[in-house]
C-alpha cells in the first residue's frame, strides 16, 4: 500500500491509492500537465501526497486569452515551486496555427506531452482527466453520433498517458483543495456556451443529474463497459483481418472482397476501422454513412484523399 501523509485522506487521495495499485508508475521522472485549474492542482497535489517525488510538471501556454495566459503560467510555476518540482514552461501560439482552436490546443499539448517524455525518458504522462471529464465525453460523442468505439470515452491509461483520477468527480476535487487551502485557477473560456462541451457542462449535465443524481458515475460504467466490449471486438477484428487481407506490396491495402462478404456487416465495418486506424488514415471525417458505404464495397472517393476501388473479388484502398 502506498503510503499516505498527513490523517487526511480524501476521495482524490484515495482514488490515486485505488489507481496506482493497478498501474504503478514505476521507473523514470513522471510527467505531470498542470494547466493551474483545479483538476490538474488537485492531481498534482494528490501525486505528491501519496509519495510521487519524482515528478516534473510540465504547462503549455497557448497564447489565447491574454494576461489570464500569462496569470496560469505563473500560478503553475510558483505551484510547482511551492512543492520543490521541476516545471517545464512551453509557449505555443494556437491561434496562428489554425484550424479548430480546441483541437489544436489538444493536439499540441499531447506532442509536447510526448516529446518531453522522450526527453526526459519518462514511463508516464499524468493529466487531470476526472469522471465529470467522461461524462461530458461520452454525452458528446452521442450529440455527434457515435458507435461504441466512441462510448469508451477518455481511456484510464493507454500507452503513457495516465488518468489516475477519472473516477473521481469534479466535487472531490473542490472538496479536496479546500481541505489543503489551495488555491487554483479559473478558465473564463469556460463559461462561455457557444463551445458545445461547455454547454454540456453548464446545461444538459445539471438537467440530467434532475432525471438520475448519480448520471456522472452512470456514464462512466457505460464508457467501461464500452471499453471492455472495444478490447473483445478489436482481438477480433485484427484476427478476422488476417484472414481477408492478401500480402502487401506498396501502400496499397488489399483484401479479399468474397472473404469480407461472407462476414456480418458490424464486422466488416470494425475491419474498415481498423484498417484506418493502422495505416494512421484520418477518421474524423468519416460518418456512419461512409462506413456503411465502405462495409457494402462502395467504390469511390473517401474522406482525406482515401480511394476505393472494387474490382471482381478484389478490394483496393490507398490514399491518393
Amino acid at each position: 500500500m502506498i503510503p499516505v501523509s498527513g490523517r487526511f485522506v480524501s476521495n482524490i487521495v484515495a482514488e490515486l491509492v485505488r489507481f496506482l495499485a493497478g498501474h504503478p508508475l514505476n521507473g523514470g521522472p513522471g510527467i505531470v500537465a498542470v494547466s493551474g485549474g483545479a483538476d490538474s492542482v488537485a492531481l498534482l497535489r494528490g501525486l505528491v501526497q501519496t509519495g510521487n517525488a519524482n515528478l516534473v510538471v510540465v504547462h503549455v501556454n497557448h497564447l489565447l486569452r491574454g494576461d489570464e495566459s500569462d496569470a496560469d503560467a505563473d500560478f503553475v510555476q510558483n505551484l510547482a515551486a511551492s512543492q520543490g518540482i521541476e516545471c517545464v514552461m512551453h509557449v505555443v501560439d494556437v491561434a496562428a496555427l489554425g484550424g479548430n482552436l480546441e483541437a489544436t490546443a489538444r493536439k499540441v499539448r499531447y506532442q509536447i506531452f510526448a516529446e518531453l517524455a522522450e526527453h526526459r525518458v519518462a514511463c508516464w504522462i499524468a493529466t487531470g482527466h476526472t469522471a465529470d471529464d467522461q461524462a461530458e465525453t461520452v454525452l458528446h460523442r452521442l450529440i455527434r453520433g457515435t458507435g461504441i468505439q466512441g462510448l469508451r470515452g477518455i481511456a484510464p491509461a493507454r500507452d503513457r498517458i495516465v488518468r489516475p483520477i477519472l473516477r473521481a468527480t469534479r466535487q472531490n476535487v473542490l472538496e479536496y483543495l479546500e481541505t489543503l487551502g489551495q488555491p487554483y485557477r479559473t478558465d473564463s473560456t469556460n463559461a462561455d456556451v457557444a463551445f458545445t462541451r461547455n454547454r454540456i457542462r453548464a446545461e444538459l449535465l445539471p438537467l440530467l443529474k434532475s432525471f438520475n443524481s448519480e448520471i456522472v458515475a452512470s456514464l462512466g460504467r457505460l464508457a467501461e463497459q464500452a471499453e471492455e466490449l472495444y478490447a473483445d471486438l478489436d482481438a477480433e477484428t485484427i484476427a478476422l483481418l488476417a484472414t481477408v487481407e492478401y500480402p502487401r506490396n506498396g501502400p496499397m491495402v488489399v483484401l479479399n472482397r468474397a472473404k469480407l462478404a461472407a462476414l456480418s456487416p458490424s464486422k466488416i465495418r470494425c475491419i474498415f476501422r481498423r484498417i484506418w486506424q493502422r495505416e494512421a488514415w484520418p477518421m474524423h471525417a468519416m460518418t456512419y454513412r461512409h462506413w456503411q458505404r465502405i462495409a457494402s464495397f462502395q467504390p469511390g472517393d473517401y474522406p482525406d484523399g482515401v480511394h476505393v476501388q472494387v474490382a471482381g473479388e478484389v478490394v483496393r484502398i490507398r490514399v491518393r
